[in-house]
């Protein structure tokens, strides 16, 4: 019941807020910090419960730390399926905090229909949620599709002077791509049916059957092409810098935060279990694809002077090391793949704030039109060389971590894929720096085109945001077990279930 409480507060809160707009235009923020703030305390206690083991397929059970199972329309096998464990946990609990941030760095940027933005605000951390938590793969389609509108919304009415075209091509990719995936979804559900006679959506009754080779890799490549342009992967990546550069700051941070994350858990969570061995199949493209990402998403960002277009590109650059991590498939690169979703949420969420609030101070996103602006705004300058330098995979920081491990465990499946992600290091190096030099470094220029006004520096709300996350880069950076202690239970139960069906990968697997 915990997973499905989180949800109605969030899906309430956002109503709530929207209906008070007429009544106060600084209530609705405090609704949405009161609704996020009692969905973290609702899920708070999963974090120490004991799992219960349920079976997956072929003997292959995994721990869930709540399952429910009740049906919904019967007559087409479709159940409220929500289950658990301490992957989506993990991501959960991200979704959550972002919301936070989310709210924190929209305060004083929203000033149209403020209670009617919270309210596509909660509605998309809602079905991002019931995204993570759904095993019944129509209500997983559901809350796919719940997310994309309002997430639609507040590029197209709250964003900037291209708005209406970025929204639409965000709309017009996730769409179509999940679409794809909704035919797929049909065409594995009818073909369970075939096979056994019962009708059903359900994961864990999907999961293990034996499907025609041929069938079967075209239904994953069904949930690959959603997946890999919600990532987004080269080359289904182009409407992310759109989006991102004309999205408003909250949207942004959610967008980079953890929409791109669902791409990245259906991956490991659906097209690599449902279809081992067609996902074995294109596993060396698929980690090409990643690399070129890399290196693409890379050289792309240091060719930008507009700040957000910057960060969108590293974004596509960083996610690419999470492909190659996850179709790489061995236990150290679906590690690192887990604990670079968690980190990039941190750091690329803090540098898209950044990027909102110069634009909101500035007017401008240019950074040739920017400089010196450490003397201005040293607590913001400060904050911005810290997750730059997380960003370029500073030892220490989380960043780091999945990187690595993702580059150690893909090397043991494929040497040169894993040399080209390498470069990719250097690369996002050069446009890390370039952009710490290009704004905050160099002569003070702002004052002098501003009349001499300086220009504010972060204030307290800013550093509440901040500062959980820098200090949640080093802890993950410097101690990482904890996030390993909660996810791998789970990704054991996945390599053991892939390892009985997939025979290409039986030598990379543990």
């Amino acid at each position: 019941m915990t997973m499905i409480l989180i949800m109605l507060t969030l899906f309430i809160g956002g109503l709530a807020a929207w209906m008070i707009e007429g009544w106060s235009r600084d209530l609705p923020r405090w609704i949405s910090i009161g609704s996020i703030t009692l969905a973290a305390l609702l899920l708070t206690p999963l974090f120490h419960a004991s799992g219960q083991m349920l079976p997956l397929a072929m003997g292959v059970s995994a721990p869930w730390l709540e399952y429910l199972n009740v049906p919904w329309i019967p007559r087409f096998g479709i159940s409220f399926v929500f289950a658990i464990d301490g992957l989506s946990l993990l991501l959960v609990a991200l979704t959550i905090f972002l919301g936070f941030v989310a709210v924190l760095s929209s305060w004083s940027e929203i000033d149209k229909s403020p209670g009617f933005f919270q309210f596509n605000l909660m509605w998309t951390l809602a079905g991002v949620v019931g995204v993570f938590v759904s095993l019944d793969l129509f209500l997983f389609f559901f809350f796919w599709e719940v997310m994309l509108i309002p997430m639609y919304l507040l590029i197209a009415i709250w964003g900037h002077e291209k708005k209406s075209y970025a929204a639409m091509k965000f709309f017009l990719f996730t769409q179509v791509s999940g679409l794809i995936m909704l035919v797929a979804i049909l065409a594995l559900v009818l073909t369970h049916y075939g096979q056994s006679g019962v009708l059903t959506f359900n994961y864990f009754d999907l999961l293990g059957h034996s499907i025609d080779p041929n069938l079967a890799f075209w239904m994953m490549c069904g949930f690959f092409v959603a997946f890999v342009v919600k990532l987004p992967g080269f080359p289904f990546h182009s409407w992310l810098p759109d989006a991102h550069t004309q999205a408003p700051t909250a949207a942004s941070v959610l967008l980079a935060g953890i929409l791109l994350k669902t791409g990245a858990y259906g991956l490991i969570r659906f097209t690599v279990p449902l279809f081992p061995d067609a996902a074995a199949e294109i596993s060396t493209l698929a980690m090409s694809l990643g690399a070129m990402g890399i290196l693409y998403g890379a050289l792309l960002a240091f060719g930008q002077s507009d700040f957000k277009r910057l960060v969108a590109y590293s974004s596509v650059s960083h996610m690419g090391f999470v492909l190659v991590g996850v179709f790489a498939w061995t236990e150290l690169s679906i590690q690192g793949s887990v604990m670079q979703m968690v980190a990039h949420g941190f750091s690329t969420a803090a540098l898209f704030m950044i990027a909102g609030a110069l634009q909101h101070r500035l007017h401008t996103r240019n950074m040739n039109e920017m400089g010196g602006l450490w003397q201005e705004a040293p607590r913001m300058s400060a904050i911005a060389m810290f997750f730059i330098i997380a960003s370029l995979g500073m030892p220490g920081l989380g960043n780091f971590v999945g990187e690595f491990l993702i580059l150690l465990g893909a090397f043991a499946v494929n040497k040169w894929i894993t040399i080209l992600a390498t470069l990719g290091l250097v690369t996002g190096a050069m446009y890390a720096l370039m952009a710490l030099q290009k704004v905050f470094q160099g002569e003070r220029t702002y004052p002098q085109k501003n009349g001499g006004i300086g220009m504010p520096d972060f204030g307290m709300r800013d550093m509440i945001a901040m500062i959980p996350m820098m200090i949640g880069l080093v802890y993950i950076g410097v101690y990482p077990q904890p996030v390993f202690d909660l996810v791998n239970p789970v990704l054991a139960s996945l390599y053991e279930l892939t390892g009985i069906n997939s025979q290409p990968w039986i030598g990379v697997l543990p």
